[in-house]
């Protein structure tokens, strides 16, 4: 068993910077709990036809502070609802960062990529390698260090948890499973 991340191939979708949780998912919405009544509002208020345009595997690539506001998990629950596999950002809100990893969605904050990603185009993100590329474009993302990898190769914090708790996790630093 291994512990690396997969790499993500969609097309990229860009917001804007400041995009915060309540657009990303409307506060109306919030007592819904199924991940798909959450993925059909997402950015419904910020881009109307967003949620048409995205498909599973699907890459959002955003400026500044990204999941600022309110610390809503709901946010990136609908996100990954509607299609979305990995999200590339100039910068992420710490705790917008964290709900995402927790939930198995890949952030690799890179100014760079985060500027030069076309829209509407192609692109791969290698969380692993820390790699964006696009048109024979590369771009270095901030590394994520090995037990955020650990996470994501798991689907997220609690599968993690429940493979170290059933002694059958990865370590993050071999990629081999521990004897439990």
């Amino acid at each position: 068993m291994s512990a690396r991340v997969a790499a993500v191939t969609g097309q990229v979708h860009r917001i804007d910077d400041d995009v915060d949780t309540d657009a990303m998912l409307p506060g109306r919405y919030l007592a819904l709990r199924e991940p798909a009544a959450l993925g059909a509002h997402c950015l419904e208020d910020y881009d109307p036809d967003f949620r048409r345009r995205v498909a599973p595997g699907d890459i959002l690539v955003a400026g500044r502070n990204l999941g600022c506001g309110s610390s809503r998990e709901h946010a990136v629950i609908a996100l990954k609802a509607a299609g979305i596999s990995a999200i590339v950002a100039q910068s992420a809100a710490r705790i917008f960062f964290r709900n995402a990893i927790n939930l198995g969605v890949p952030v690799l904050l890179s100014a760079e990529a985060a500027a030069g990603l076309e829209a509407g185009k192609p692109a791969s993100v290698d969380p692993a390698a820390g790699e964006i590329r696009q048109d024979g474009r590369v771009w270095k993302a901030q590394p994520l260090g090995n037990e955020v990898e650990a996470i994501l190769a798991a689907g997220g914090l609690i599968e993690r948890v429940r493979q170290t708790l059933a002694g059958r996790a990865p370590s993050p630093e071999t990629g081999k499973e521990r004897n439990g």
